[in-house]
Order: structure tokens, then C-alpha cells, then sequence
């Protein structure tokens, strides 16, 4: 099993090969060359090693062909992951939802059928969500319960004035523990901080960026457009003592209008983006006509595959030109 190849993929989809932790593209390729199969073969380093045997040798052809599989490193189809998962996010355990049984729950097992992407590819990703098991099921926290555990966390460090580089573990889910289910409060710590030991307590180093992010996620996501500079005064007043927001803790999140008057910013997440590059762009163009580098890096970043640059993207998919001396780029092909 340690070396074992896997094909995944649905009936709908462009089967990829899976090793234990990176996924190939398959494509059949054409041979001039002919291949047989013969059962029994040796190769001739297995024959010189047997100097006696330099008899003719007759082998059967068991059968033959023209064309073989042809393995590409691809990107692991990630997307329907995180998809799969919001079918059904976890609003807690006084969620009237998780009574019935209705809704489609998932296993390692069955995302391990349904995901185009290697095991390793899986897990780290499950990770980079924040997806946690409940139940022997993969689950995402529902953003506004997601909130109200971060909430919970944040203002006990408040009262307790602890540092944000050192809360411990013990004490939150004594003092939390009555509000909410204590391995929910353990997942939210682990989800916006880092986890540590000192001299055998546990504690956390709760990450800045992650929290400023969620919670303008948070101010934003009720507004089509939010006047930039009142948005900056509300969310700095809305993060834990202590915390700095800086708008390049935005990336990939939301995105600011600096050509409208007076400059706006609005959500647009990266995951909701398509998958596939053409795609990916097209709905970028669509948004926006002409972008600067800067601004659609953290919407392509994640096409990138191995070795590959933003700028070879670029230059693929979009054409540049100058504006009052800023280089832009926009679509290749006329947009719908």
C-alpha cells in the first residue's frame, strides 16, 4: 500500500493518479513504437547474470499496444473538498440540523473516494480549512458559530489579561467549558493560534492576522460595498486589545476600489473563485476590467503549480498595458 497508485475521480470527471502524496494528470499518448506484452520477460541485465542459459529463447505474445498513460504533476482538485464540507457546516450541538439525518456527512473514506487529490494532498487541506472530525465526521464550523467561539476566547483573554502569545489551554476550557463543548473551544484555539508547551501546561500563541482577518470577514460580509476608511476605524475598534489590523491581512479576502470615490472595499474569497485557470481568470476580468499585479496575485496565487510564477500566468492569460504609469492587466479575450 506504501507504494500503491490510485485512480480517483467521478464519472463526470478527468480521472487523476494518485500516489500517497501527489496527484497526476493521465493522458493517453500515441507510440510508433510498438509495446508487447510477453509473460515471463527478461530483461538482458537478468540474462547476462545467467551466463549458461544463451539459448534462443521463445516467448509468447500475450498481447500489445500503441499508446500508453502519460502521468502529469498536477494541482490536487482541492475545491469540492471545502464544498463537499459547507453542504452541512457544524452550528453546534444545540443545532436543530444535526438532530436529523438527513444531510450528507463525510469520513476520511469517503473524501478519500471523492477528492482528486493524494492523502497527503487531503489531510494538509482539511488542515488549511480548519475542518475538524465530530463524530468520526469531517466537519466545518459554520462562520457565525466559528465567531461566537472566537468571541468566547478572545474576551477571556481580555479579562484575564493574558498575553496574547500565552493562553492556557487548562484554564479556557475550565472557564469556557459550561458555554461550550470543551473540544470545540481546544479547536478554535488551535485553529487561530499555535500550540506550545511550557513546562508541562499547554498553551497557545494566538495568531494576530488570522484573528484581524476573521473578523473583518466578519464586519464585511453583510455589506455589498463598505466605505474603506470607515471600515478601517470600525474594524480596528472591533479586534482584541492589543491587535493591529493592516490591510494586507486581507489578501485573497477582500479587495479595495481605489478608483471609486470615496474608496470602497468588498469580500471576494478566493475559494469562491473557479478552479480552473481560464475560468479562474474570466471571473476576475468579469469583476474587475484592468487589475495591477499587486491586486490579482492573491486571487491566481493558489493556479500556480510546481516552479511556476505569477508572472508566467500573467503573461498566458492576461495582456498588460500602462496606466498614469502603473502596469495593468486585463482579459485576452473579450468577456461575456
Amino acid at each position: 500500500w506504501e507504494n500503491s497508485k490510485i485512480i480517483r475521480g467521478e464519472k463526470d470527471e478527468q480521472a487523476v493518479l494518485c500516489s500517497k502524496d501527489k496527484t497526476y494528470d493521465m493522458k493517453i499518448a500515441d507510440t510508433s513504437n510498438m509495446l508487447l506484452f510477453i509473460p515471463g520477460c527478461k530483461t538482458p541485465e537478468q540474462l547476462n547474470e545467467d551466463q549458461a542459459s544463451c539459448n534462443i529463447i521463445h516467448s509468447q505474445i500475450a498481447g500489445f499496444s500503441n499508446n500508453y498513460w502519460e502521468l502529469r504533476r498536477c494541482r490536487p482538485k482541492l475545491k469540492k473538498l471545502r464544498k463537499l464540507l459547507m453542504e452541512d457546516p457544524y452550528e453546534g450541538p444545540d443545532s436543530q440540523n444535526d438532530q436529523t439525518l438527513t444531510f450528507s456527512k463525510y469520513t476520511t473514506e469517503d473524501l478519500l473516494s471523492l477528492i482528486q487529490a493524494s492523502e497527503e494532498e487531503i489531510m494538509h487541506q482539511l488542515q488549511v480549512i480548519d475542518a475538524c472530525k465530530i463524530g468520526g465526521y469531517w466537519r466545518i464550523l459554520e462562520f457565525d458559530y466559528e465567531m461566537k467561539l472566537l468571541n468566547h476566547v478572545t474576551q477571556l483573554i481580555d479579562s484575564e489579561s493574558w498575553s496574547l502569545s500565552k493562553v492556557p489551554l487548562r484554564t479556557c476550557l475550565e472557564e469556557l467549558g459550561s458555554l461550550e463543548p470543551t473540544e470545540m473551544i481546544e479547536h478554535i484555539l488551535l485553529s487561530y493560534g499555535r500550540k506550545y508547551i511550557d513546562d508541562g501546561e499547554v498553551y497557545f500563541e494566538m495568531h494576530e492576522d488570522k484573528i484581524c482577518r476573521a473578523i473583518a470577514q466578519m464586519l464585511l460580509q453583510n455589506a455589498v460595498k463598505f466605505n474603506l476608511s470607515e471600515f478601517q476605524e470600525v474594524w480596528q475598534q472591533s479586534v482584541p486589545e492589543g491587535m493591529t489590523t493592516r490591510l494586507d491581512q486581507l489578501k485573497g479576502l477582500a479587495l479595495v476600489d481605489r478608483t471609486s470615490r470615496p474608496e470602497t472595499i468588498f469580500l471576494l474569497k478566493v475559494e469562491d473563485l473557479p478552479e480552473d485557470n481560464q475560468e479562474r481568470f474570466n471571473s476576475l476580468f468579469s469583476i474587475r476590467e484592468k487589475w495591477t499585479e499587486e491586486d490579482i496575485t492573491p486571487y491566481i496565487q493558489d493556479l500556480c503549480a510546481e516552479k511556476q510564477t505569477v508572472g508566467v500566468l500573467l503573461t498566458k492569460y492576461a495582456r498588460s498595458s500602462m496606466q498614469n504609469g502603473v502596469k495593468v492587466y486585463n482579459s485576452r479575450r473579450p468577456i461575456s
